[in-house]
C-alpha cells in the first residue's frame, strides 16, 4: 500500500511542476517508479500515469482557455522576425544530445532569462515537421528534453494554452506505447495498478496547478520555461560527461 501512496503522492508534484515549467512531468516519476518497481517498468507505467493525467488536464485546460477567451478575447501580439539556422553535422547520438543540451542552456540568454516574449517568427505549419524531427532525435538519443517550447513561445502559445496543446499531442503516441506494452507483455497487472496509482495523483493536480498557472504573470511563466529548458539541457550534457572528458582530458 505505501508504494502506491508513494507514486500518487509523487504524481500529484510531478505533475504541477510539470504544469507550471511547460512539461517534464514524466521525467520527475521515473526514479520513483524505477526504485519500487525496476527500470524495466519505468516506461509502461508512465504511459499509464500520463494517459489518465492527460485526459483530465486536457479537459480543464482547453475549458478554462475557451471560458476566458469568451469573457476577454484573444489579443494579438506582433512578432519579431529574426530568424536563426542550426544545423546538426554529426550524427553521434552521443553529441546529438550534447548538442541539443547546448542549445536548451542557450535559451537562457535566447530569451532574455524570459524577459523577451520571442526570438523569431514561426508559422502554425512548423510543428508538424519539428514534431517530427524530435521524434526522431528523441529515437536516436532516448530524451529530447523540452525543445519545442521555443516553438511554443514564440508562436504566442504560453500558459493553459501551451499545456493543454502539448498533452493532447503526446496522448496518442502514448496511446500507442500501451498497446504495445500490452502486446508483448510488458505491462503486468501490478504495473497496471502502479500507473493507475500515479496517473490518479497526477489527475488530481490538475485543479490546484491550473489556479497557479491562471494567476500567474506571462513572465513568470517565461522565466520558469526557460529556466527549466536549461536545466533540461544541463542534465542531457551532464549525462554525456565520459564523452566530453575523452575529448577533454586534461579537464579531469
Amino acid at each position: 500500500m505505501m508504494d502506491y501512496l508513494l507514486l500518487a503522492a509523487s504524481g500529484f508534484i510531478a505533475w504541477i511542476v510539470s504544469t507550471i515549467g511547460g512539461g517534464g512531468g514524466a521525467m520527475l516519476l521515473v526514479p520513483l517508479i524505477g526504485f519500487i518497481a525496476g527500470a524495466q517498468a519505468v516506461a509502461p507505467v508512465v504511459a499509464v500515469a500520463t494517459l489518465i493525467a492527460g485526459g483530465g488536464r486536457i479537459l480543464i485546460f482547453f475549458w478554462g482557455y475557451r471560458m476566458a477567451r469568451r469573457r476577454l478575447g484573444s489579443p494579438r501580439r506582433g512578432a519579431r522576425r529574426r530568424p536563426r539556422r542550426r544545423r546538426l553535422s554529426n550524427t553521434s547520438a552521443e553529441w546529438l544530445q550534447i548538442v541539443v543540451g547546448l542549445f536548451l542552456i542557450s535559451t537562457i540568454f535566447q530569451y532574455g532569462f524570459g524577459r523577451r516574449e520571442r526570438t523569431f517568427a514561426v508559422a502554425t505549419w512548423w510543428f508538424f515537421p519539428a514534431q517530427f524531427v524530435v521524434g526522431f532525435l528523441s529515437g536516436l538519443i532516448g530524451a529530447i528534453g523540452p525543445i519545442l517550447n521555443t516553438l511554443y513561445l514564440n508562436a504566442d502559445i504560453t500558459k493553459e494554452k501551451m499545456v493543454g496543446t502539448k498533452t493532447a499531442i503526446s496522448l496518442p503516441m502514448h496511446l500507442a506505447k500501451l498497446g504495445t506494452y500490452t502486446a508483448l507483455g510488458a505491462l503486468t497487472g501490478k504495473l497496471l495498478l502502479f500507473g493507475i496509482a500515479a496517473g490518479l495523483g497526477a489527475l488530481l493536480s490538475n485543479w490546484p496547478a491550473k489556479r497557479v498557472l491562471t494567476n500567474m504573470s506571462e513572465l513568470n511563466f517565461r522565466v520558469i520555461v526557460v529556466g527549466f529548458m536549461a536545466l533540461s539541457g544541463a542534465v542531457m550534457i551532464w549525462e554525456q560527461r565520459e564523452t566530453l572528458l575523452r575529448i577533454f582530458p586534461g579537464s579531469t
